[in-house]
């Protein structure tokens, strides 16, 4: 079976992001690790292994607002997309798997505070 990883805009915004972070910390160089990371292995093991992260919809909110949130968000990705969470090194990668396409969300530096979601709430 041939996967196809796809990058988002919101993925490539997070890049941007993480770039000026690192910056910030005086760790420039670590951006260009993560590229690298992010091309030798993460892209290749979730071309092999797709459900390689954990399920994001099992975590189970525990509110009101975040439990109606978690349901229009399973409506919104189908019976046929997996929302699921890969970590590599200091980044979390948020990513969608449906059928032979997986789609880079987001990503994060552990230090950072949060995914930002909202391009994709609007689809």
């Amino acid at each position: 079976m041939s996967r196809r990883v796809r990058v988002t805009s919101n993925f490539d915004k997070n890049l941007v992001d993480i770039h000026r972070f690192l910056e910030e910390q005086e760790a420039s160089r670590g951006f260009q690790s993560l590229l690298e990371e992010l091309f030798e292995t993460v892209i290749p093991n979730l071309e092999r292994f797709p459900e390689i992260g954990v399920d994001f919809l099992t975590k189970l909110p525990r509110s009101m607002e975040g439990l109606m949130h978690l349901q229009n968000l399973k409506q919104r990705l189908g019976k046929n997309t997996s929302l699921r969470e890969y970590i590599s090194g200091d980044y979390l990668i948020l990513y969608a798997v449906r059928g032979d396409n997986i789609y880079l969300l987001s990503i994060k530096h552990h230090r950072q505070l949060s995914f930002d979601l909202k391009e994709h709430r609007s689809r």
